[in-house]
């Protein structure tokens, strides 16, 4: 009996559960951009039917929301735990660089996914506002940071943010597991160039 080439057949595919339904979305997204990127092409990528993706979620756009939310927890989650939010305002905002770096390099699917969103949508417009969020609480630290001293004043704390932490989001362009690096390697160097500079 021949074999036809396609689709597995149902006892054939493996059972998805959202989490790892999920895990195939992001990498459909980052590979395609989320724009260009169909629920065809997620369902194709897992092995299933379109129909069983609906069983999970109710469409493209709650995969993105669940995916970056995965980044977006794990990042707010930074700012509740003790080290950023006791002591001296400089070695909190030491604490949150540390955490950053350590969460991109975790979730470096999911963190990659959340800085190429663009606002297209409404769910693209709800991620760019937890973006800017979670901006504008660095950015109350960094200036708590000048306020007491212990940080330059001469910079405007919204823009050392921003500067700060586009060094951190440029960890998802160019970071590769497989490389031999280690986030507390690099999470050391971001912290000496932020603080202490190259010179």
């Amino acid at each position: 009996m021949i074999k036809t080439v396609g689709r597995p057949s149902a006892r054939e595919r493996k059972p998805y559960n959202i989490d790892a339904l999920v895990d195939i979305a992001v990498r459909v997204f980052l590979r395609h951009g989320y724009d260009g990127a169909s629920l065809d092409q997620v369902a194709a990528a897992a092995g299933i039917t379109k129909a069983s993706i609906y069983y999970h979620v109710e469409g493209k756009e709650a995969l993105l929301k669940l995916g970056v939310g995965r980044a977006l927890a794990a990042l707010f989650a930074v700012l509740e735990e003790p080290e950023a939010r006791e002591g001296r305002a400089i070695e909190r905002l030491r604490h949150v660089v540390r955490r950053t770096v350590e969460i991109t390099v975790a979730r470096l699917p999911e963190v990659a996914l959340l800085l190429r969103v663009r606002g297209n949508t409404e769910t693209e417009r709800w991620v760019l506002e937890q973006r800017r969020s979670f901006d504008r609480l660095i950015a109350a630290i960094v200036a708590e940071a000048q306020a007491s001293g212990q940080l330059r004043a001469d910079i405007d704390a919204a823009l050392a943010t921003r500067l700060l932490f586009g060094m951190l989001n440029s960890i998802t362009e160019w970071y590769r597991p497989e490389g031999g690096m280690g986030a507390a390697q690099i999470a050391d160097a971001a912290i000496k160039i932020a603080f202490e500079g190259l010179r």
